[in-house]
């Protein structure tokens, strides 16, 4: 049982850094937005190719343009947020409680 714990916990872990990695990328996108970037840039370029399926999926059942404010950055960070806050947490507490219980 220990080695499953183990296991719960390194991918909580991991996923945790993932998400916060990613929620870095859609805030960084979001900011260089509002700049006019170079569409030729490889960053830029690279930021949009990565955020860009994203924001798709919730523009396609959430409106997120509100007087010609984007949104969908937000709700998908408070996305991130959501499963860093559940998930996460709640894999890191049951390895936890299957560590006690060996």
């Amino acid at each position: 049982m220990l080695i499953v714990a183990n296991l719960l916990e390194a991918v909580a872990r991991i996923l945790d850094i993932a998400l916060s990695l990613y929620m870095w990328v859609v805030f960084i996108s979001a900011v260089i937005s509002w700049v006019n970037p170079d569409p030729h840039n490889q960053i830029v370029r690279f930021l949009r190719g990565i955020t860009e399926p994203v924001y798709r999926v919730i523009r396609r059942y959430i409106p997120t343009n509100f007087g010609g404010i984007d949104l969908a950055p937000m709700v998908v960070i408070f996305g991130i947020l959501f499963i860093k806050y559940f998930l996460v947490q709640t894999l890191l507490e049951l390895a936890y409680k299957i560590k006690l219980s060996s």
